[in-house]
Parts: structure tokens; sequence; C-alpha cells
């Protein structure tokens, strides 16, 4: 039985379907401990596993962003953060540019020190790591151990080549796409982090662990075994680098719990109140984008008698009660892949849990994306035929409902069949492939 660490950063949004690959692995026979900041050992326990207290950043999102517990600078950034959204895509990504040190790198000495002392108190096997906890990696090379990657959001995130940049989306869905001038500013920008955190890496690595051969690109490094995406293998993707097995899961969602009676008794109320129900959920971090959340739902209270509206809505559900009604439900959070079991389209930020739930549960959506890699998954939603794709800073309320009836015409037609391929792998397909290629590289040394 091989003994496996996964190790998670402290967002919720990469720590829970990571705990669903632990939980996975666990039935697959392995022993598995999950590494985590302390508010998530939870999840270790719904997941079955033991838990190591881990921080690997001093960010962190416990479900909610805004609610989540920071220091000073931590809100601060933030802020900036949704302030840039404001501005449009081209301006969120140079702010996360801007932020990226204290964001991946704040502590590589600590962290090492850390994996150290749990390496030395549970000899794993092996590690699973998230591909955006660069300090985790880069400790665990300087280890000299074996570890898989975890890619937990587009699978341009694992770079395809030379060309390729942290922080510059691999293709630009038609409604966003930037000018030249803006693009360019973008990859300069995405260049000098590259070169910023390879030469980081590479004194990091020669201070200590001077025997071990270099890190190479920042950005670039991960597992030479294994990488595991939380993603469909779409034929246009970028052509990873040869090297490691790697395993496309389709999606990391666990079997959603059955509704309890408050749940049963909001969507009871909402399909009796309209003919089709709409999610609207735009993640952790952009539920505080209110205002774009404010437009989408009263265009779709307005705009179609026939539907009904859920909304999570993060710290702002106070700040859009007045939309509350027999028609709409407005919550801080929702039970999103059971609820996607039972509605007729969502409305997300193209977070690729979001964008592989609703694939996975056959559901259309319309996509409004803001930063990160959800330029990325909005153009695969429109290559892939799973959704509309709007500019949430240009949004008018008559938007997102024309666009639901393009999908509902032209979309909804396709999606038992995406449905059906993204169910064929998932987490017990993926830890199983993970384990077998793990398992040779054990054999082979």
């Amino acid at each position: 039985m091989p003994r496996v660490v996964v190790v998670s950063p402290p967002f919720v949004s990469h720590a829970r379907p990571l705990s669903v690959l632990a939980a996975a692995l666990r039935r697959r026979g392995a022993d598995v401990y999950f590494a985590c900041a302390p508010a998530f050992e939870h999840l270790a326990r719904e997941a079955g596993v033991g838990f190591e207290p881990l921080s690997v950043t001093r960010n962190a999102n416990t479900g909610v962003a805004e609610a989540t517990e920071q220091d000073a600078r931590e809100a601060a950034r933030l802020a900036e953060f949704l302030d840039a959204t404001r501005e449009g895509a081209v301006s969120a990504l140079l702010a996360q540019g801007r932020h990226r040190r204290a964001d991946m790198l704040a502590d590589p000495d600590g962290v090492l020190d850390a994996l150290r002392s749990a390496d030395r108190r549970l000899r794993p096997d092996w590690y699973v790591v998230d591909q955006l906890s660069y300090p985790v990696t880069l400790a665990l090379h300087c280890l000299g151990v074996p570890y898989a990657t975890f890619c937990p959001g587009h699978p341009s995130y694992v770079l395809s080549g030379p060309d390729a940049y942290f922080g510059v989306p691999y293709a630009w869905p038609d409604a966003l796409r930037p000018n030249p001038e803006r693009l360019r500013e973008l990859r300069a920008a995405a260049r000098q982090n590259d070169e910023a955190f390879t030469a980081l890496f590479a004194a990091f690595a020669r201070r200590h662990a001077p025997s071990r051969p270099a890190p190479g690109r920042a950005f670039a490094l991960s597992s030479p075994h294994a990488v595991v995406y939380a993603y469909p293998a779409f034929r246009w993707l970028p052509t990873p680098p040869p090297g490691p097995v790697r395993l496309f899961a389709g999606h990391m969602a666990a079997v959603p719990d059955p509704f309890d009676a408050e749940w049963d008794a909001h969507l009871k109320t909402l399909r009796s109140s309209g003919e089709r129900v709409v999610l609207v959920a735009l993640g952790t971090f952009l539920s505080a984008r209110d205002d774009v959340l404010r437009t989408v739902v009263t265009g779709l209270l307005d705009g179609m008698p026939d539907v009904s509206v859920v909304v999570a809505a993060g710290e702002r559900a106070a700040a859009l009660a007045d939309l509350t009604g027999e028609r709409a439900v407005v919550v801080p959070s929702v039970p999103q892949c059971a609820l996607l079991e039972q509605v007729d389209a969502m409305v997300h930020h193209g977070g690729s849990n979001s964008f592989t739930e609703c694939l996975r549960a056959g559901v259309p959506a319309v996509v409004l994306p803001f930063s990160s890699d959800q330029f990325s998954v909005a153009r695969d939603a429109e290559r892939a035929g799973a959704g509309v794709v709007l500019d949430p800073n240009t949004l008018s309320p008559a938007d997102v409902p024309a666009a639901l009836r393009t999908l509902w015409r032209t979309v909804s037609p396709r999606m038992p069949k995406l449905a059906a391929a993204v169910r064929r792998r998932g987490p017990g397909w993926a830890a199983g492939e993970l384990l077998a290629a793990m398992g040779r590289r054990n054999s082979t040394g």
C-alpha cells in the first residue's frame, strides 16, 4: 500500500478537488494524507484520509474570499485585484502578475522546512502537489522526492513550450479579445515575471540543494512522472511537453450529497414560480462583483418571466437581498454540484471547476470571465459548444436573457453527449491511472 501526501494551497477552489482526488486514491488502496492549512482539516475528514497541517502561502480563501480572515496586506491586494477586474481583462491579469511574488513565493524557506519535517515523520512514497503551489514543487524538487502534479485549472497552467507564459491566456473568447498593444504589454509583464521567478528558483536551489539538477523555468516546473488535469482532453488544447504521463480526468467533482429539507423547499418554490431555473455563481473571489450579479439577476427576473434564479452572492448576499422573492433565492453559498443536477443553465465566471461541473451535469452556461485562466476556459466553452461568453464589464440586463435563449435553442441538444464523455473518467479513473503511473515509476527507480 503506497503512502501518498496530497499537498493543497489554502483555497477552497483548489483544496476541494484535491481532497476529492485524495478520497479516490484512498478508495484505490493508498494510505493518504491531506496536507493543507488547519482551516481545511474538515476536507480530510470528509475524504476519510489523514490530515497534516501545512500552510504554503499567507493568502487564503476558505469559501468566500471577502469573509476569510486576512492580514491587512492580503486584504488590500484583494481589493486592488477586484478594482482591476472593473477595468477589463488585461488590467486584471496585470494586477495578478504584480501580486504573484506575494501570492506564490512568500516563504519558500519555511515551506521547505515544513515539508522536510513532514517527510521525515510520514515517510510517503510520493506526493501530489497543485501546479500553482510553486514553493511546494520547488521544495519537493530540492528534497529529491517523487511527486505527481495536479493541474487545478486550465491545462495551459502546465506550460506547453518556450513561447507560453503563465498569466497569458492561450486563447481568448470572441467577446474579450484585447487589442494588440495591450496584449504586448501583458506578454512583456509575464515574460519579466517568468525571468524573475526563474532566477529566484535557481538561487534557492543552489542554496538548498546544490547537487540537484537546476529547476529550469520556474512556471514550467512540474512532475517528470505524471500530471493529472481536472479537465477534458479537448483536441484543440496546446500540445504538452513530452515526458510525464498526462491524465485528463475530465472533472474532479465529488458525487453530490442529497439536498436537505431547506433546499428541497427552495427548489419546489422556484419550480412552481418559473418553468426553468438558472444558477448564478461567480466563484469564491468574484462574488464580490455584486454589480455584475445585480445586472444578471435583474435582467433574468425582468426579461424572462418563466425563469427562477438561485444566486450564490458570498458576502454580498445582504446587498442583493431586495432581489429575493418567489422567483429568486439569494444566499452566500450554494451546494453547486447538487444544484447542477436540478437547474436548466448556469451563469458563471469561467472557473474551471464550474465549467467542468457543468459539463459533467450536462448544463449549458453563460460565461462571464474576469481573470486568471477564465479567458482560456471561456474560449473552450465556446469551442466545445457548451456555452456563450459575454464581457462582464459591458453587460446590459438584456444580454444574459438573450444568451440563455440562444443556449436553450442551440447548445442544450449537445450537452448529453458532452456530459457522457466527461463522466466516463473522473476522480476514480484518475486515481487508478495515477497509482499505476507512480507504481511504474517506483518499480523502475
